[in-house]
C-alpha cells in the first residue's frame, strides 16, 4: 500500500481498526502488503469523514475494502446492510480478523459500492421491490448506463449521517461523471456528516480537494 490519504476534521462512526491475530502471514489475504503493515503497526486510525485508500495493484486495497464493509455489516458483493444475495463467494477471511473501533454515533444508512460487482447490485435491487428502485428515483438501475445508475445511486441511496464504502468507483465512470461524483461526495462529507472510505486509483478524486468544515 503507497499510502492512506485523509480528507476533513472528523470522523463519525468508525475511529479506529485493527488486524487481530492472523493465523499465518504467508498465506493469503495476511500475506498482503496492506494487511501485514496494518497488523505490524497496529491498525489505522480513521481521523476524517474521507478516507483514501490507494495503492498500486495486488498491494490490497479493494481486499481491505471489502472486509471492513463486510465487518461493518454489509454484504461482500455490495449494497446495504440489508442485502444478502451471493451469486459467487469470493470474499477473503479477512473480515473475521478486522476489530472496528467504533465512536458513539451509528451510520443512519449504509452502503457498499463496488464497481466490479455493480450488475449484481442492480439485479438484486429490481428483485428485492419496487420500493426499492423508488428509492433511486423510480429509473431501474438496468435501464441506464452503468456511470449513470452509479451516479443515481449515490444522489438517491446515499443519506446523511451514513456510513458509505466505494471500491474503485472510477472503473464505471467517465471524466464527466467521475465530477458528478466529486460533487457528491463533497456534499456528502462536508454538509451531511458521512463518513466515506474509498479504494482508488483516480487522480481526478485524489486531487478533488474535499474538505470538511
Amino acid at each position: 500500500m503507497d499510502h492512506f490519504r485523509q480528507v476533513s476534521e472528523k470522523s463519525r462512526f468508525i475511529r479506529h481498526f485493527r488486524i487481530e491475530n492472523p493465523p499465518d502471514s504467508d498465506s493469503y489475504p495476511f500475506r498482503l502488503p496492506v494487511v501485514k503493515h496494518l497488523y505490524e503497526t497496529g491498525g489505522l486510525p480513521l481521523r476524517s469523514g474521507l478516507t483514501f485508500l490507494v495503492g498500486e495493484n495486488g498491494t490490497g486495497k479493494s481486499t481491505l475494502l471489502e472486509a471492513l464493509a463486510v465487518a461493518a455489516g454489509m454484504n461482500a458483493e455490495g449494497g446495504s446492510q440489508n442485502y444478502r444475495f451471493a451469486t459467487r463467494s469470493s470474499e477473503s477471511s479477512l473480515s473475521q480478523y478486522l476489530s472496528l473501533v467504533w465512536g458513539m454515533e451509528k451510520p443512519r444508512s449504509r452502503f457498499f459500492l463496488r464497481a466490479e460487482t455493480y450488475y449484481n447490485v442492480a439485479t438484486e435491487t429490481e428483485r428485492l421491490s419496487f420500493d426499492q428502485i423508488a428509492a433511486l428515483g423510480g429509473v431501474s438501475p438496468h435501464a441506464r448506463s452503468h456511470g449513470e445508475s452509479f451516479v443515481d445511486l449515490m444522489q438517491h441511496r446515499f443519506h446523511a449521517d451514513g456510513l458509505y464504502f466505494m471500491d474503485e468507483p472510477e472503473a464505471a465512470l467517465s471524466p464527466h461523471a467521475c465530477l458528478g461524483v466529486i460533487a457528491r461526495l463533497t456534499e456528502l462529507v462536508e454538509h451531511q456528516r458521512c463518513q466515506v472510505v474509498v479504494a482508488t486509483h483516480s487522480p481526478m478524486l485524489l486531487a478533488s480537494g474535499i474538505h470538511a468544515d
